[in-house]
């Protein structure tokens, strides 16, 4: 590293504050008509300091200009980094540039004016101290980059995109060659590849040099810094890599096998992988993120070894989409619903789990119904990052479901075709919605405009119903010996252009499917069936993407999660210290305003806009007769002999469970120990539109352990633990839905 040493104040141009101000606005408004340059590369050398939270750097930068008679060129950099010195390279010697500073802004007053197409290259250098320590969420969920704006420290050093780090150029696609130095015993991990690591001896000490290569084009450089164990292995050609904290190195060679499992199966689906190297970094805060070439998480993530397909394979699939295919996000974000479908959906279809890609598609509706109202749904085409629980079942969820019936419109070649064909195609360079639109109509030899139109460009989803279904004898037209249902499928509001599977139960025990082509708000139709027909359904395998209505669903923690009047009852009997683990989560609740949140699980799920919880005792929540006076729904802590209001929770499950201080049954199963604890949600017994949950520990231990990840648990009606792990899970019957009937078996 080239230390700048300690130099004076740099010499400034000769605009002010309010001619700065003026400037920006005008450049701005150049750079949105037509960017005025673009960096091409960086040659960046940048020495950490991690005790003093400072760095020292020079950075050689090789723009491209865009726009005639160019004056000055503005770079972003953080503010408090201070420019010691801007050069620009030629034929003829090294020009020191004017320069001012913005908050943010680095303004640059070119000596001449240069060509279009011309080619400079500008030699920067600058210091100071990046400090912003990681801050914790209101909510439990990952620390986004958001949450710090980069970290040099003790701990281990951060530095994103969001940093402004380096001076850079917004909507610029460069490549990076990066020099690093650090204190012996510390490890750098950045994109690319790794071409040199030495050791040295410098004035404070032994020092570590390490040189990386980025050859593809990126965003925005990412680097990391700590005290890591690397293990690695040769996959193909790439470095399959781990760098974890010594304590966590034993995990090492799991990362690197589960990584190598996932590159073998999506590089057939999706290509080549584009980078030298994939490495699972561990982190020194909650993350979960995906970069070029890498993926940096979490230190408390690593140890829970975060290696199912929708955690670290989903991290693998974004090497291709959002780190190779760059995403547009000012036109809407594709790539995290592709992402999803692929990794969280069909890897397992790809495996043959059909049992649970069907759970995924249904907790896809689910999440929908729970998380999305009607009157703050929006189109598909505006989600561009996730901010809460319903931008999630939008721009992941939703879109995943969209290209799963993209898939089905279009057959299995040209889905598959049309995503090798959009890597192809836009690795390097940005992607839309209507870029992803053209390809997939391209090669399936169809016009989607209706598809898109529909699905991306609309909000909501279709509400969908059966009206008069019933039985005929006569059959159909040239079968009259055969039998017949009638029926109509509705639709709420403006339709939907639908492929909708009809399934019918019949009493040979055999099934019979069609497939109804719908465009109407009231479509009629007639199935033929060879035997007498029992049940109807549409859609049972959840095929198409719909609204499906709140009361109709499964009990669930989730549900009294985003409803709208939330009450939690705290025990108000036995000792203090078996109430402990009750009163503490409700403490948290109450706090983080009914904070459920959100971890590298599938479990995991954020509230939705709710109003603040209601505390009420057990003495209040039950009456003298052993009704109900808690309204809405309910979260009920701690088991009988703690909590009187916990026998009243049970009686909404209809018989399905019984409770009692030292057992309780679930579904005709007796547990009993006191490892075991219980989180169950039944309807409400007096109010069936909303749900009242229990949960409760055989002992305060039990209690504990499972207290604090408690709203990881939503989207079943109950779970058994033992020790804090699940021992069973499972749903109770939703309410009968609008789109199924039972025929009379007479």
């Amino acid at each position: 590293m080239r230390s700048s040493g300690s130099q004076s104040s740099p010499r400034r141009g000769l605009i002010g504050p309010a001619g700065l101000s003026l400037l920006l606005l005008a450049m701005g408004e150049a750079i949105a008509a037509e960017r005025p340059f673009e960096v091409l590369a960086h040659d960046l050398a940048v020495d950490l300091f991690p005790n003093e939270h400072r760095l020292q750097a020079t950075d050689q930068i090789t723009i491209k200009i865009h726009a005639n008679e160019l004056e000055h060129l503005v770079f972003t950099l953080h503010p408090d980094l201070q420019v010691i010195q801007v050069q620009e390279l030629s034929a003829a010697g090294r020009q020191p540039l004017r320069l001012v500073r913005g908050h943010g802004k680095v303004v640059l007053q070119l000596t001449g004016r240069p060509a279009r197409d011309q080619v400079l290259t500008l030699a920067w250098t600058y210091e100071g101290i990046i400090n912003d320590p990681p801050r914790e969420p209101r909510h439990l969920r990952f620390v986004t980059p958001s949450e710090t704006a980069g970290h040099i420290g003790s701990e281990g050093v951060y530095l994103s995109g969001e940093t402004h780090w380096y001076p850079d150029s917004p909507g610029s696609l460069p490549t990076y060659l990066l020099t690093v130095v650090t204190p012996e015993g510390w490890e750098t991990v950045s994109h690319g590849k790794q071409t040199e690591r030495k050791v040295a001896t410098r004035e404070k000490g032994r020092s570590l040099t390490s040189m990386w290569e980025v050859a593809a084009k990126t965003e925005a450089l990412t680097l990391v810094a700590n005290r890591f164990a690397k293990t690695q292995r040769d996959w193909n050609g790439v470095e399959i890599a781990a760098y974890l904290f010594p304590e966590d190195a034993r995990l090492g060679d799991e990362y690197v096998q589960a990584a190598i499992r996932y590159l073998e199966v999506y590089t057939k689906l999706l290509g080549p992988y584009p980078f030298p190297k994939f490495a699972v970094v561990e982190n020194f805060f909650a993350s979960g993120l995906g970069m070029p070439s890498f993926t940096l998480l979490g230190s408390g993530v690593i140890k829970r070894h975060y290696v199912q397909p929708y955690a670290l394979g989903h991290e693998i699939v974004h090497s291709w989409f959002g780190n190779s295919v760059f995403n547009d996000t000012e036109q809407g974000n594709w790539v995290e619903g592709l992402t999803t479908y692929l990794a969280n959906y069909y890897y397992d279809e790809l495996t043959g789990t059909p049992a649970q890609a069907f759970e995924h598609r249904r907790l896809m509706l689910f999440g929908y119904a729970v998380y999305v109202r009607p009157e703050e749904d929006y189109p598909l085409g505006r989600f561009t990052h996730k901010s809460d629980q319903k931008d999630n079942a939008i721009g992941y969820q939703k879109a995943a479901m969209v290209f799963h019936m993209l898939r089905g419109e279009i057959g299995e070649v040209a889905f598959w075709s049309g995503v090798k064909t959009l890597v192809a195609e836009f690795t390097g360079t940005y992607a839309t919605w209507q870029d992803v639109e053209r390809i997939f109509g391209r090669v399936a030899g169809k016009d989607l405009r209706w598809f898109f139109a529909q699905w991306i460009e609309r909000p909501g989803a279709p509400v969908l119903g059966i009206a008069g279904a019933k039985v005929t004898s006569t059959g159909i037209p040239g079968r009259p010996e055969g039998v017949a249902i009638e029926a109509t499928v509705t639709q709420a509001g403006v339709p939907y252009r639908l492929r909708l599977p009809l399934s019918v139960m019949m009493a040979n025990g055999q099934t019979h499917t069609t497939l109804l082509e719908l465009q109407e708000s009231q479509q009629s139709f007639t199935i033929a069936v060879p035997a007498r027909p029992l049940r109807l359904q549409i859609d049972p395998e959840i095929t198409v993407f719909r609204r499906m209505n709140r009361d109709r669903l499964p009990p669930m923690l989730n549900l009294f999660v985003t409803d709208r009047e939330r009450t939690v009852v705290l025990p108000g009997q036995g000792a203090e210290g078996e109430r402990t683990p009750y009163q503490e989560l409700a403490t948290r609740l109450t706090a983080q305003d009914a904070g459920p949140g959100q971890h590298a699980g599938k479990d995991a799920k954020r509230p939705g806009s709710t109003q603040p919880v209601t505390p009420m005792t057990d003495r209040e929540a039950v009456g003298s007769d052993g009704g109900g006076r808690a309204s809405g729904s309910v979260l009920v802590l701690g088991g009988p002999g703690l909590n009187q209001a916990a026998e009243w929770a049970a009686r909404g499950c209809a018989g399905k469970v019984s409770v009692a201080s030292d057992r309780f049954t679930v579904d005709g199963h007796k547990y009993e120990g006191t490892e075991k604890a219980l989180l169950v949600s039944c309807r409400h017994p007096d109010q069936p539109e909303h749900v009242v949950t229990l949960f409760y520990g055989l002992s305060p231990a039990a209690a504990s352990k499972v207290a604090r990840l408690l709203f990881f648990y939503g989207w079943q009606s109950y779970l058994v633990f033992q020790d804090g792990a699940v021992l069973a899970r499972g749903d109770f019957p939703s309410v009968p839905g609008d789109l199924e009937v039972a025929f009379d078996e007479g």
